[in-house]
């Protein structure tokens, strides 16, 4: 079947016209705001929707065009689906499957470059079409002595962009995600390292071996091999899976015990990596997990991996037990060490900011505890996003003169929230183990 995507022919890969994209989007959305408040003359009670939507729709496509990490900081949005009007979520959310391809020559180049040689010259067949193009590259399929692979490929000059990219994607997110400025320097200092990391292809291919042989053991979970000889710092080749994504296996009527049995190799997936492994999978967005004909779970991209500083993991998981029997010393400390409170902080703000951390805390900890619990159960769900909103539009935040909470902790609760996400779309009803001191 031939793509019905347009291919792009070239990246833009020099500052000047990477900031000239970002330029014009400004313009544009400058543009779509004095449309709007123009039509609310007319018309007063016309609501924010038609300018989410346009403004969603113009920064999408021009972050499809740029790749790389603007287009990463969108699909990360998208996660958060409390903190962007839903226009937002739907368009960025198109980020983690359909960014436009590129074209096949510049595919070759990229093979000539680390390999000498062209895709059709190392492997027995190549489709020239990639069969799917996300954030930071694109995945063509190949066969190789009667075994399928996936083949994927980076996107020229999206490693050199990384840190001129979330300088320029900072005027967008200030706007969307509501934040002061002190809060996203602290945000865009954790997400540029890792997006450097996400680049480096040979590190995935280390992590994605480490990780899957540790994580091996756990039932009805399935991990694609990697081939060192034919990958490189800009290319990975794999096993290819198949099968479907969580949305379209969902839509074939699976049973609930199907659901809770796929729900539960994803607890314990995340429960060996964060409590045992001590890092983890740090991108759980529904584009890398793949339910195999077989009926087990594949775990297709390890590029963003976070590894949990020991004193970070003691204080964070101390404060989800259920019974929070520490006495105010032990528990200042940890909120000290959790860089919740600090110095500068007045009397009156220690104490909101703990009250505010300790009930997020508390209410993400739930499923721990518990012996089982029903992520189905959406009015769950409501009570993180009303306390999401309620913290973003509060005073306190808004004019907190510092960031809160470690940087570490941007991947984990990130972590979670992605997991919780998709147990909440698989309606699964799972064992919530836990390590035997949280128990």
């Amino acid at each position: 079947m031939e793509s019905k995507v347009k291919e792009q022919q070239s990246i833009p890969t020099s500052k000047v016209q990477r900031a000239a994209k970002f330029i014009s989007t400004g313009a544009k959305v400058g543009g779509n705001y004095v449309k709007h408040y123009a039509k609310k003359v007319v018309n007063p009670s016309m609501t924010k929707e038609e300018l989410h939507n346009n403004n969603a729709n113009d920064i999408y496509n021009s972050l499809s065009e740029l790749k790389g990490s603007a287009l990463k900081v969108a699909q990360m949005m998208s996660m958060d689906k409390n903190i962007l009007p839903r226009a937002y979520q739907d368009k960025f959310t198109m980020a983690q499957y359909s960014a436009p391809p590129l074209s096949y020559p510049l595919v070759v180049k990229t093979f000539q470059k680390y390999f000498g040689k062209t895709p059709e010259s190392i492997f027995d067949t190549f489709t020239k079409s990639a069969v799917n193009a996300a954030s930071i590259g694109q995945v063509h399929q190949a066969t190789q002595n009667g075994k399928k692979l996936a083949v994927k490929i980076q996107y020229p000059g999206v490693a050199d962009s990384v840190s001129s990219d979330l300088k320029l994607v900072r005027p967008f997110a200030l706007r969307l995600l509501n934040m002061n400025e002190k809060e996203l320097d602290h945000y865009m200092e954790e997400v540029e390292e890792k997006l450097l990391e996400e680049t480096d292809y040979t590190l995935e291919v280390k992590r994605s071996k480490e990780i899957s042989k540790a994580c091996s053991h756990i039932k009805d979970l399935n991990f694609p091999d990697y081939y060192e000889e034919f990958s490189a710092e800009r290319v990975i080749t794999m096993d290819w899976i198949d099968g479907k994504h969580i949305k379209e296996w969902l839509e074939t009527n699976p049973s609930q015990e199907d659901k809770n049995r796929i729900g539960q190799a994803l607890w314990d997936f995340y429960h060996h990596q964060v409590h045992n492994l001590m890092q983890v999978h740090a991108d759980p967005h529904p584009g890398n997990f793949i339910i195999q004909n077989d009926g087990k779970l594949g775990i297709i991209d390890f590029g963003c991996v976070k590894v949990i500083p020991e004193d970070f993991y003691k204080g964070y998981f101390s404060l989800i037990k259920r019974e929070l029997l520490i006495n105010e010393d032990e528990l200042n400390e940890i909120f000290y060490g959790l860089e919740f409170i600090s110095d500068k902080d007045t009397p009156e703000e220690k104490i909101y900011f703990k009250g505010v951390f300790k009930e997020m805390i508390s209410l993400l900890g739930k499923p721990f505890h518990v012996e089982t619990f029903d992520f189905a159960n959406n009015e769950y769900f409501e009570q993180i996003f009303k306390l999401g909103d309620r913290i973003s539009n509060d005073k306190m935040f808004r004019k907190s003169r510092q960031a809160r909470g470690s940087r570490h902790g941007l991947y984990i609760n990130r972590t979670y929230f992605g997991v919780y996400n998709l147990l909440n779309q698989l309606e699964a009803n799972i064992v919530t183990t836990k390590p035997e001191w949280l128990e």
